[in-house]
């Protein structure tokens, strides 16, 4: 009795066009696309939301104020009604104070992160770099408010204070280093600031540079290239967009740090040049005075809170421009 001759195999492009036009195939991609619209949806959303609310609430002081004169403004004297806004509502020392400390923080972090991230990606010996990383990433994790009690009772009285009084005495004459040194105030907590965004600056940095092409250096090795050459013409130039992308992500938490500022920047209602002087940061105001604030100030706080989101902002959008520039000049270069 004769045997029916098996069927032959399905081809890969057979079974490859089956699976494609399944049932389940064509349902599974406009899902997905959906869902991924709608949690990037869901995020323009939120932000939305915070900004029209803060604003709506905020509206009383602007309204009475002015914009500009809210932002500019020096005086900051609460008034006590629930109804009206009659005390008198300036951000300007506490964006001062903002801008500064982060400043600070972004000008020692931003060298320092580079360095150590050049450091454990091409000069640390591969068992002493693992651990060193590690370190690093684990630092990112510690809480701000462990950095300020940290910075405050040991790390002001024992090291930023006696250097503070050195420094007041050789350049005392420059206005930025003007006393008296006061302990507290803007540099110390720009100082503590730095240290608390270096690690997560860090991390990204060494990420950054780990991934850049391993031909284009061994090319400038054999070149003739000495390790510095490498470094600072192959391998940063080719992470400038992701050292740019950790200093934004640094520079974004030193604009919203709260309590480290709190505790070190002195809590004053005053500004001035000198980086020795006390004053506050929008953060650390709003959170020293919005437990007790009456209805009346906490909606000016509520101004403060949309001050902040402003400047850091417009920080963000001029930070982009500068990338902008810096590649269309490169490419002009290359060119």
């Amino acid at each position: 009795m004769p045997t029916e001759a098996p069927e032959a195999p399905q081809a890969p492009e057979e079974r490859r066009r089956g699976t494609l036009t399944s049932g389940r195939g064509r349902l599974a991609d406009p899902i997905f696309k959906w869902i991924v619209a709608g949690c990037g949806t869901l995020v323009l959303i939120i932000l939305a939301l915070m900004v029209i609310r803060t604003t709506s609430e905020a509206w009383p002081v602007f309204a009475k104020e002015g914009f500009f004169g809210f932002l500019l403004g020096d005086e900051w004297t609460s008034g006590g009604s629930r109804t009206e806004i009659t005390g008198t509502y300036g951000a300007w020392p506490f964006i001062y104070g903002t801008l500064v400390t982060a400043a600070i923080a972004i000008v020692i972090a931003l060298p320092l992160s580079i360095m150590v991230a050049v450091y454990l990606t091409h000069m640390a010996p591969p068992r002493l770099a693992k651990p060193l990383s590690y370190t690093v990433e684990l630092l990112a994790a510690v809480p701000s408010v462990i950095f300020g009690l940290w910075g405050l009772h040991w790390f002001l009285p024992n090291v930023m204070r006696p250097f503070f009084d050195w420094l007041e005495g050789v350049l005392g004459w420059f206005f930025l280093f003007e006393g008296p040194v006061l302990g507290v105030g803007y540099l110390p907590a720009g100082i503590v600031l730095a240290i608390m965004i270096l690690p997560i600056m860090t991390a990204i940095v060494r990420e950054v540079i780990a991934v850049q092409p391993l031909d284009q250096q061994m090319a400038a090795y054999a070149m003739g290239s000495t390790r510095w050459e490498v470094i600072t013409k192959v391998v940063l130039p080719a992470s400038f967009s992701g050292i740019v992308a950790a200093a934004m992500l640094g520079l974004g938490r030193a604009l919203g740090e709260t309590i480290a500022v709190l505790m070190l920047i002195g809590g004053s209602q005053a500004w001035g040049a000198s980086l020795f002087g006390t004053g506050s940061s929008m953060a650390s105001h709003i959170a020293a005075t919005f437990g007790e604030a009456t209805p009346e100030t906490r909606t000016a706080l509520m101004a403060i809170g949309v001050a902040l989101f402003l400047v850091t902002m417009i920080v963000n959008i001029l930070a982009r421009v500068i990338v902008w520039r810096l590649g269309q000049t490169k490419g002009d270069a290359a060119v």
